[in-house]
């Protein structure tokens, strides 16, 4: 009997309970209790929605991030916080956004720790801070209530923890010691765990090793050996996930290692599966990861049985079904989106339609294919309709395709010449200050949005309003003193989605949301087909907006790499090529914002290391893709046009040639929780055009004081000179509110006249 299970389900909940739950907290409009109690019932309600599955998995579900719950488990904490008073999760919140609830009464600032990309998603964890005295004391309070709670609740549990090679991986060193001399002090921790889960009744432990899909050196690769021979234990069986590539050089690793059974992305890892079957001792479990856990397209199950079929036999009971990871990565529930046309959502599959795919596909494995009849030919159906639909393929696509060339990727002069002529144009100070582009998107905003949506309000109201909106974000902007201003982007919901929204081949949900960081959900737009941009998305705004100011005004994109990999992408022809539509969609925006007037275009592009491979060995291929298609969005303008671009929370210093290749006149990027470490990477790169390393961090309520910007950007001066670096901050200000804002850029816009004043 082929057994079923899931790596992890969505914790935000199908209606963003949690996030509600803990910005009420976070403003002090709650109680704790009121928050935990909302977790518990989120809980429970989403193993009511596994209940058809042999084991659900417990452990998942966090109140911002698994990496940090692993840490508090592991007992690693900031010495900043390890002494202030409170309940656990007011430690947990300040690590995470540098404050808590009670920090209203307690006035406790902390900075925030470091925040990065989960491997190659848009979900964001909280880095683990590691050191030579770095010492590990477990906590396991947090896993066994939630695994007592689920055995209180008759659920077959399997708790998921992140291993320990894996946790070291994430981690970074402020001392740059070796992480790996931290495994001896480790693994009695994790062997404690296990003991305790042991002790309270778990059969299963999942712990998931995804660093297996990734480049590792001897020293890592012997490291496993030693680690999983020590966590070894009779006690409770170890169910080893990976998952997000493939194992390539690690298969016979982790085929050899002394767990009970195995996870392997069977979509990532197709053609390795014969392999991993022969090298997988006999009494060994093989969990395949069948059904797609980041995107939202049906399974094709027909295809799916053709291939298992043969697997289930030679493997019977050893053969486990689930998502290819967790479902984190995709939203709740598709039964909820009554908006989406009734075809397009009949090739959808959400979370909870993912999981009914895997009962389907179990039973048909162990009951035979006429068991489930209907499923399998409504499922067809649905597959076959989508393969031929016109609405997916646009011949006038294809055509603009191949008129792309080399041409179009290239600016008329060089940067330096470039820089001349816009430094002429543009009349800016040294170290001139500017922000990302949004401004807070208060209550106000985003009820008058609805109300446009909803038809309660008419186009000329919403205008008006919107207007209204931006005109306060200008006049804000020129009493701080910035010297290049945005309009705020009142009118958009979200950076991806807005632009979706008005191009063709995309279709949007209702409540499809996936959570990129605590609180912080986003809705990705769904590329279905070919991408046209049917008129201009933007410019009445940014014309709007500069008519209000003599200050240069930036016009603000979206770039192609970020709009595809912050979208559900179509998966039936390369990704490349759904860029270079987008490409070409972005290129005609620029050109009409420049014709109107805008001499300087951000394109932001927050998402082009996100979608870098997990394998070095693949990156050339896509950065030679991706850096393309920002080069043809970017480089049709005249050279007084400056084109910005914006990145953030990603590791960018291995591929800052590429960043260089994207010939931007100027990139800002985050770097304040990672205090100016991207930098480093000009030690040994001489960047040649002009950069803002973020100084704001704008995923904290704390403000930052005018001598820590000035030290960060005295920090930046010791590597880029002066005139080429911009003061600004590390993202966009959408999430926070104005009695943060003002004063924080009130400080950013103080720093840089001091900073002017030491030149």
């Amino acid at each position: 009997m082929a057994i079923t299970h899931n790596l992890g389900f969505p914790r935000i909940g199908a209606k963003r309970e949690l996030k509600f739950a803990l910005e009420s907290y976070w403003k002090g409009q709650s109680s704790l209790d009121a928050l935990k109690a909302v977790g518990s019932e989120l809980r429970q309600r989403h193993w009511a929605n596994q209940s058809k599955l042999d084991w659900s998995p417990v452990g998942d579900f966090t109140f911002y991030d698994q990496v940090l719950d692993m840490s508090f488990t592991l007992g690693n904490l900031p010495e900043r916080v390890r002494d202030l008073s409170g309940d656990s999760l007011d430690n947990y919140f300040r690590i995470a956004r540098g404050r808590s609830a009670t920090d209203r009464v307690c006035n406790y600032d902390v900075q925030a720790s470091e925040m990065t990309k989960w491997f190659d998603t848009n979900y964001h964890y909280i880095v683990p801070e590691l050191s030579t005295s770095t010492v590990f004391t477990l906590d396991s309070s947090r896993l066994l209530n939630e695994f007592k709670q689920a055995q209180c609740l008759g659920v077959k549990a399997k708790p998921v923890i992140i291993g320990p090679l894996t946790y070291l991986w994430l981690g970074k060193t402020k001392d740059d010691s070796d992480k790996l001399e931290l495994l001896p002090r480790l693994l009695p921790v994790y062997t404690q765990l296990l003991a305790k889960l042991a002790e309270q009744g778990a059969e299963w432990v999942q712990i998931d090793e995804p660093i297996l899909v990734t480049e590792l050196d001897p020293t890592w690769q012997q490291a496993f050996i030693r680690a999983y021979n020590t966590l070894h234990t009779d006690q409770v069986k170890l169910l080893l996930a990976t998952y997000f590539g493939q194992l390539r050089e690690n298969l016979s690793l982790a085929c050899r290692l002394p767990v009970q059974g195995l996870h392997v992305d069977a979509l990532n890892a197709y053609n390795e599966i014969p392999d991993v079957i022969m090298e997988l001792a006999s009494d060994r479990v093989l969990s395949l990861g069948i059904v797609n856990g980041r995107n939202i397209w049906k399974t094709d199950l027909l295809a799916t049985l053709d291939w298992l079929e043969p697997i289930h036999r030679q493997l019977g009971h050893r053969l486990w079904l689930a998502p290819s990871c967790s479902l984190l990565h995709v939203p709740v529930d598709i039964t909820s989106e009554c908006e989406l046309d009734t075809e397009l959502r009949s090739w959808l599959s959400f979370a909870l339609q993912k999981l009914n795919e895997l009962s389907v596909l179990s039973a048909a494995l162990n009951n035979g294919r006429q068991s489930m009849e209907t499923e399998l030919r409504d499922n067809q159906t649905a597959i076959a309709a989508r393969k031929v639909s016109t609405r997916v393929h646009n011949p006038a696509v294809k055509t603009a395709l191949a008129r792309i060339d080399a041409n179009m990727e290239r600016r008329t002069s060089p940067y330096s010449e470039r820089a001349c002529k816009q430094h002429e144009e543009l009349k800016l100070p040294l170290y001139p200050t500017t922000t990302i582009g949004s401004f807070p998107q208060t209550e106000e905003i985003r009820h008058i949005r609805n109300l446009f949506r909803r038809g309660e309000l008419n186009e000329s109201s919403y205008n008006t309003a919107m207007r209204e909106q931006i005109a306060r974000s200008v006049r804000e902007q020129e009493l701080l003193g910035l010297d290049v201003l945005v309009h705020g982007e009142a009118e958009r919901n979200d950076m991806v989605e807005y632009f979706g929204e008005q191009l063709e081949g995309y279709a949007f949900s209702q409540f499809g949301w996936v959570q990129s960081y605590g609180s912080r959900c986003v809705k990705p737009p769904i590329m279905f087909g070919d991408i046209i941009r049917p008129k201009p998305m933007t410019v009445k705004w940014i014309q709007y907006a500069q008519s209000l100011t003599n200050k240069p005004m930036k016009g603000m994109l979206t770039g192609p790499v970020t709009i595809l990999n912050w979208s559900f992408v179509r998966d039936d022809q390369p990704r490349a090529v759904s860029c270079q539509q987008l490409a070409l969609a972005i290129r005609e925006e620029v050109l009409d914002l420049e014709n109107a007037g805008v001499r300087v275009i951000q394109i932001d592009e927050a998402a082009l290391r996100e979608g870098l491979p997990l394998r070095r060995a693949q990156w050339h291929e896509y950065l030679q893709w991706a850096v393309s298609a920002f080069r043809i969005a970017a480089n049709g303008v005249r050279d007084n046009t400056q084109i910005h671009t914006h990145m953030c929370y990603s590791e960018f210093n291995d591929i800052i040639e590429s960043i260089a290749d994207m010939d931007a006149d100027v990139i800002t990027i985050e770097t304040s929780r990672s205090d100016m470490e991207l930098l480093d990477a000009f030690d040994h790169f001489n960047y040649p055009n002009e950069i803002g390393p973020g100084v704001y961090d704008i995923h904290s309520p704390n403000i930052p004081t005018q001598d820590h910007i000035i030290h960060l950007m005295l920090q930046a001066a010791k590597r880029i000179p002066a005139q080429r670096l911009w003061v600004n901050p590390d993202c966009g200000l959408k999430t926070r509110a104005w009695e943060e804002v003002v004063p924080a850029l009130h400080n950013m816009v103080a720093a840089a006249h001091k900073l002017r004043s030491t030149i």
